[in-house]
């Protein structure tokens, strides 16, 4: 028998109670496996929000983003594409490609994976605010990094921002 090889050499067992959750961009961000949990190979996180939770026209430097919608209906941008993308609809992302996506239901919930984790997962850390409850939806302490601000933390964690945030 021979022995598995990869990145992943531990099993990584956790729940709701374990994993972090953030407020994120106007969204709640539960973050469901980090790259440290999966020695870099990917991070999966779950996203939930109301009609308008958006992001700013970004692209990934070093990692691919998929999206795969559990519940509602979001508006993915990418390149010169812009596709509705319901339940059960998934939108695989190359790096390197400017993107962006508004859910454009009353609300939706989302998976993005992210193939190699890092980037993506300890930026959301980063600018996240810690969510310890109530409704996703409240913005919690303060309104979030500035434009330039978000900017400038966004690529040091290899994301350019290269155009506004979409309109519902």
């Amino acid at each position: 028998m021979t022995s598995p090889s990869g990145a992943i050499t531990t099993p990584v067992l956790t729940d709701a109670d374990t994993q972090d959750a953030v407020l994120f961009l106007g969204g709640l961000v539960r973050m469901r496996a980090r790259a440290a949990d999966t020695g870099g190979t990917f991070a999966l996180l779950e996203h939930s929000g109301e009609r308008g939770y958006m992001s700013p026209l970004h692209l990934h430097e070093s990692d691919e983003e998929t999206f795969l919608v559990l519940d509602g209906t979001l508006r993915v941008e990418v390149g010169d594409e812009v596709r509705s993308v319901g339940a059960g609809g998934l939108a695989l992302l190359p790096r390197g490609l400017a993107h962006g996506f508004v859910v454009t239901s009353p609300t939706a919930r989302f998976l993005t994976l992210h193939t190699p984790g890092g980037g993506f997962d300890a930026f959301v850390a980063d600018i996240g605010v810690p969510f310890t409850g109530g409704r996703p939806s409240d913005p919690g302490p303060g309104p979030g990094p500035d434009p330039a601000e978000l900017t400038r933390l966004a690529a040091a964690h290899g994301i350019q921002i290269v155009g506004p945030p979409l309109q519902p």
